[in-house]
């Protein structure tokens, strides 16, 4: 019974109050000599987010145009998601996009990274929209994880493998 409650409890909650989290991965593999990123955003924040700043129109889960919606999500990610591994600055590839449930999965990728000792991830994504942003990252290098926790305005984290 108390779990029926708490379950309710914590229902009636996050109607009241919504939370607003995405979660970035960045994995160094080794094999392919490439940092794979995938950032996870809840797809009606990053809908708004990119028809407020770029001052259109679009549905992510049913495009009436997949390259414009493309390219807004890799005009947006490049500009508020920086990645460096070993003081350089990343240059990542938009791979795509897929809706998962109520969440948005964006893919990037560099290749021609055959090692990293240190990953540094500046991550504001959604800030703009939500002062309550928190952005979650994790990355994995040589399957080493580790994990940071970003409450809006911090925005930089580094990792050292």
């Amino acid at each position: 019974m108390i779990n029926l409650f708490s379950s309710l409890a914590l229902m009636w909650a996050s109607v009241f109050h919504p939370f607003y989290v995405s979660v970035t991965e960045v994995n160094h593999n080794a094999r392919t000599q490439a940092i794979e990123v995938s950032c996870r955003m809840f797809y009606d924040d990053l809908e708004h987010v990119l028809n407020k700043q770029y001052h259109t129109r679009i549905d992510i889960v049913k495009p009436t145009n997949r390259a414009e919606v493309n390219k807004l999500l890799n005009d947006y990610i490049h500009k508020h998601l920086i990645i460096k591994a070993d003081g350089k600055v990343l240059s990542p590839a938009f791979v795509g996009y897929e809706i998962q449930e109520d969440g948005a999965w964006s893919y990037l990728e560099v290749k021609g990274i055959p090692k990293a000792k240190k990953i540094e991830v500046h991550d504001d994504l959604l800030y703009s929209e939500h002062p309550e942003q928190i952005n979650m990252i994790h990355v994995t290098v040589n399957g080493n994880r580790q994990s940071t926790k970003l409450d809006n305005p911090d925005a930089d984290a580094g990792f050292s493998f």
